[in-house]
């Protein structure tokens, strides 16, 4: 009787260990109390536990540390000095304030950038631990982002957008840049209005007034920036995030925060699914109880995989035949092979309700390939190319 148990179902049974206390005095020849005697109690999968409790409780903690309800407590963000030079540093400081992570201001490899941290400390020892994050944010000022893509159109030795990343990954060697631009649409609108009143100027000839021309517009058009950032994006494979206002920035870099903050968590949480299995009702598996329910499913699960054979007709098929086992004696009260062929071409097929339903048959050729999918014995018959 024991030898039909599985492995996986025989309870391992516990392990006892007595611990003594020191014996007393050899002139005292009293027996312990039983207070004196200790039984500890554990079994061989508990016993790490009980060793290495603390550690595990650590690591338990910094799993929890991951979810997304608590990441963000464990993540520092880190600004360059230089960040809070330009016009809209206030809206960037803002909106970080109103996340969960805290900020400090350090001096970064690359000017005006943005990185992350993450706590690391198992213990109260190590609390203080940080690794650095592998991303990079890095905000481009309009006008030199503008200059940037004058330089590429023409031949020099001037820095363009390929350059200007080139230099910034030399410094962050196996890190992941991202760039963004602020008021490139506001540099659009103005570029706009200074034509509309130059044009508007002409035409009533009236000369420019000196103030206009002193509007430092370019000629810098949509196209040119469009082409610009593809061609960076293909060479480099770094994007750049275009955006209104440095507020607009500001939530930008409180999303990447975010982001940064789960990307362990999404990680881990992929690794446990696999990539093949989809989810939904049409690719999902079909379960069956011990009763049998589930097999129609399956039946016409099995249908649907023939190329070219949508729901209704393996419905049709299947109220025709509710189980393989019937469709087998119904070819095999056949004697000849062209009439097995043509069991299933006459089988209505109904779609629609009411007034909209339409009704056409199976076909031969689909009838033709169930036979040979369920007669054949052939590994290598190919259903579709047969005449």
């Amino acid at each position: 009787m024991f030898s039909e148990l599985d492995e996986s179902d025989s309870e391992e049974l516990p392990v006892f260990f007595s611990v003594n206390k020191p014996p007393p005095d050899p002139q005292n020849s009293i027996r312990p109390s039983p207070e004196n005697q200790v039984v500890v109690l554990f079994s061989s999968d508990s016993e790490d536990s009980f060793l290495c409790s603390p550690r595990k409780a650590a690591l338990a903690q910094l799993l929890k540390a991951q979810r997304p309800e608590q990441c963000l407590k464990h993540i520092q963000i880190v600004l360059d000095p230089g960040l809070l030079q330009i016009n809209g540093a206030d809206e960037i400081l803002a909106a970080l304030q109103s996340m969960e992570s805290n900020y400090v201001i350090e001096s970064q490899t690359v000017p005006c950038s943005i990185t992350w941290r993450r706590k690391t400390g198992l213990t109260q020892a190590e609390e203080d631990n940080w690794t650095e994050e592998p991303n990079v944010l890095v905000p481009v000022l309009l006008p030199d982002f503008i200059a940037m893509i004058h330089n590429s159109q023409m031949e020099g030795p001037a820095e363009t957008l390929q350059s200007f990343v080139a230099e910034i990954t030399e410094k962050i060697p196996g890190k992941t840049l991202s760039l963004a631009v602020t008021e490139l649409e506001k540099h659009f609108r103005l570029k706009f209005i200074f034509q509309q009143s130059g044009s508007k100027a002409q035409e009533e000839g009236k000369p420019r007034k000196r103030k206009e021309k002193a509007i430092p517009v370019s000629q810098l058009s949509r196209l040119d920036v469009e082409e610009a950032l593809v061609e960076l994006q293909l060479h480099t494979g770094v994007q750049v995030q275009v955006l209104a206002s440095w507020k607009e920035f500001g939530e930008f870099a409180s999303m990447f925060t975010k982001a940064v903050a789960e990307a362990p968590f999404k990680k881990e949480k992929n690794k446990t699914s696999f990539s093949f299995c989809l989810e939904g009702d049409w690719c999902r598996g079909v379960k069956v109880d011990c009763t049998g329910k589930g097999l129609l499913q399956v039946w016409k699960k099995q249908i649907q995989q023939f190329n070219r054979v949508s729901l209704e007709m393996a419905n049709a098929i299947v109220a025709r035949y509710p189980s393989p086992l019937l469709l087998m004696q119904a070819y095999d009260s056949h004697t000849s092979e062209q009439e097995r062929h043509n069991l299933l071409a006459e089988v209505p097929v109904r779609r629609g309700d009411g007034m909209t339903m339409t009704t056409r048959r199976v076909g031969p050729d689909l009838s033709k390939r169930i036979y040979l999918q369920m007669s054949s014995h052939n590994p290598d018959l190919s259903l579709d190319v047969t005449g």
